[in-house]
C-alpha cells in the first residue's frame, strides 16, 4: 500500500486502527466541538468505504449499528479502509435534535462551504476529510420524529455499482430515489462515489430488528465489494424488490387516528388504512389507499391535523410478493436474534 492515508492531519498506516477527531467549531462558551471518527485500515489494498450515521442528530439507530460494526472481529482481516463516523451531526445528537443550532438541515447543505454557516462548514469538513477519500459510502438514517420506516435502501439504482451494493445489502425493499438538492447522496453522485442510504426505525429509539438488518447489510456490502472475506456458510439471500415510485397519504381531516393496517403490509387501492375520529368517536373519516402498494413508512403519533402525512406507500409490480418477502425477512431477523448467544 504505497499511498499515504491522512485524516485530520494524522497518518494511518497499513494494518493500523486509529480514532481521530475532526475539528468543527468552537461554541460560544469556548467548548470545542469535534466529530469522532474511527479508521480501520487493512494490510492490503482494497476499497475505502465510509459508513456514517446521525447526519440528523436524533436518528440514533445508525449510531448503534456502527458501534456493533466496530466490535466485529472480522475487521481484523479487512482489505482496504473503513472510515466509521457514528455521529456526524454532533450538535443535534447532544441536544437530541434533527437539526444544528442554526436550525438548518445538514442533509440539505452538502457539499457545504468552508466560509459558510455552521451547517455548511460541518458539511464541508465531512466532504473533504471523509467522503472525498472514499470509493464507496453507506449513510444510515431512520424516520423523522413521530414516524417509523420499514428497513429499506434508497439509492440511484440506475448506476450499476450502486445497484450491486443495494442488492448485497439484502433488504426486501429498494426504493429508486431521486436526488435532492444539497443531499449527501447528490454530492457523492457528483463525485462518482456509489452511496446507499439505509432507512429503518424511528427517531430517538433503538429498534433491534432495524439495527440487526443494518449491521448485516453493511457487512454484506463489505463482503460484496471485496473488503471482507466471504462467509463459509452463505447467508439466506432475500429477494429485493425495486419500487420506482412512492407517495404519502395524508390525513383528510383533523382528529385521532385508529390504524387498520401495519408497516410492511400490502394495501389495495381503496382499502381502509385508518380511521380518524373526534374525541367522542362520532365523526369518522376513512383514510384509504390511492394505489396498491406496500407501507414503507407511517406516522406513530395518532394526533393528526388535516394534511399531516400518515402512510408512506411504495408501489411495485407484484405487491403480494413484496409483502410475503417482508414477512420472511422479519422472521429471519427474529430467528437470528433468538440464536445470537448460540453462535
Amino acid at each position: 500500500m504505497a499511498e499515504e492515508f491522512i485524516i485530520a492531519g494524522q497518518h494511518v498506516g497499513p494494518g493500523e486502527r486509529k480514532r481521530v477527531l475532526l475539528d468543527i467549531a468552537k461554541l460560544y462558551d469556548f467548548t470545542d466541538m469535534t466529530i469522532p471518527v474511527e479508521v480501520v485500515r487493512g494490510k492490503t489494498d482494497g476499497p475505502t468505504l465510509f459508513v456514517s450515521a446521525a447526519v440528523h442528530g436524533d436518528e440514533i439507530n445508525g449510531v448503534e449499528i456502527i458501534r456493533q460494526l466496530l466490535c466485529k472481529k472480522s475487521l481484523n482481516s479487512i482489505k482496504g479502509t473503513l472510515i466509521a463516523v457514528p455521529i456526524v451531526n454532533v450538535f443535534g445528537f447532544n441536544s437530541k435534535s434533527r437539526y444544528l443550532p442554526d436550525r438548518r438541515d445538514l442533509n440539505r447543505n452538502f457539499p457545504g462551504s468552508e466560509n459558510g454557516s455552521l451547517t455548511a462548514h460541518l458539511a464541508h469538513v465531512f466532504m473533504t476529510e471523509i467522503v472525498e477519500k472514499c470509493t464507496h459510502g453507506i449513510d444510515l438514517h431512520c424516520a423523522a420524529i413521530n414516524r417509523i420506516n420499514l428497513p429499506q435502501i434508497r439509492a440511484c439504482l440506475d448506476d450499476p455499482e450502486t445497484q450491486r451494493m443495494a442488492n448485497a445489502f439484502n433488504v426486501p425493499v429498494l426504493l429508486h430515489s431521486t436526488l435532492r438538492d444539497g443531499s449527501l447522496r447528490e454530492s457523492t453522485r457528483e463525485r462518482n462515489i456509489p452511496t446507499l442510504l439505509f432507512e429503518g426505525g424511528e427517531a430517538l429509539r433503538f429498534n433491534g430488528r432495524v439495527i440487526k438488518s443494518g449491521l448485516n447489510g453493511v457487512l454484506s456490502v463489505m463482503r460484496e465489494i471485496g473488503m471482507l472475506n466471504p462467509l463459509k456458510k452463505k447467508p439466506i439471500q432475500h429477494e429485493a424488490f425495486i419500487a420506482r415510485s412512492s407517495h404519502w397519504i395524508r390525513a383528510p381531516h383533523s382528529g385521532i387516528l385508529s390504524v387498520k393496517t401495519k408497516l410492511g403490509a400490502r394495501v389495495k387501492k381503496g382499502q381502509t388504512m385508518g380511521i380518524i375520529s373526534d374525541p367522542f368517536g362520532r365523526e369518522k373519516f376513512e383514510i384509504t389507499a390511492r394505489r396498491t402498494g406496500i407501507i414503507i413508512g407511517a406516522a406513530t403519533l395518532p394526533l393528526l391535523n388535516s394534511g399531516d402525512a400518515v402512510f408512506h406507500v411504495a408501489t411495485f409490480e407484484d405487491a403480494n410478493a413484496v409483502e410475503e418477502h417482508v414477512d420472511i425477512f422479519e422472521e429471519a431477523l427474529d430467528t437470528e436474534e433468538n440464536n445470537r448467544f448460540m453462535d
